[in-house]
C-alpha cells in the first residue's frame, strides 16, 4: 500500500507541476528539451555507485525543484520558475513510473522497488 501511495504522489506532483507550467504559458519546446535533464546525474555512475547514487539522488529530491521554484516566485523570475516546474514534473514522473532515489548497492536498488 505504501508503495502505491509514493507512485501516486509521484503523478500528484507531475499533474500539479504540469497544470502550473501550462497556466503560465511557458514554452513546451524549453519543457521537451529540458525534462530528462537531470537524468544527467546518472553519469555519476561512471566513477562508482556510491558517487553515483549520492549525485543522482541529489538531482531527484524535490528540494533543488522546491528552491529553484521559490526563487523564481520570489524575484519574479520566470525562467527558474519554468526550469523548476520541468524539474518537479521529472521527479514527479519517476516516482510515478517506479524510479526512486538510489541506493549505492548498485542503479537499480531504490527507495520504491528494484528496478
Amino acid at each position: 500500500m505504501n508503495k502505491i501511495l509514493l507512485h501516486v504522489e509521484g503523478l500528484a506532483v507531475l499533474v500539479l507541476s504540469l497544470y502550473f507550467y501550462w497556466d503560465s504559458q511557458f514554452s513546451w519546446v524549453l519543457f521537451l528539451v529540458l525534462l530528462f535533464a537531470p537524468d544527467i546525474s546518472m553519469l555519476g555512475y561512471v566513477v562508482n555507485n556510491r558517487i553515483g547514487a549520492r549525485i543522482y539522488n541529489i538531482f531527484h529530491t524535490y528540494t533543488i525543484a522546491i528552491i529553484i521554484i521559490f526563487v523564481g516566485l520570489l524575484f519574479e523570475n520566470q525562467t527558474a520558475l519554468a526550469i523548476g516546474l520541468i524539474w518537479s514534473s521529472h521527479i514527479g514522473m519517476d516516482r510515478m513510473i517506479g524510479y526512486g532515489l538510489k541506493y549505492p548497492t548498485e542503479f537499480k536498488d531504490t527507495h520504491l522497488n528494484r528496478v
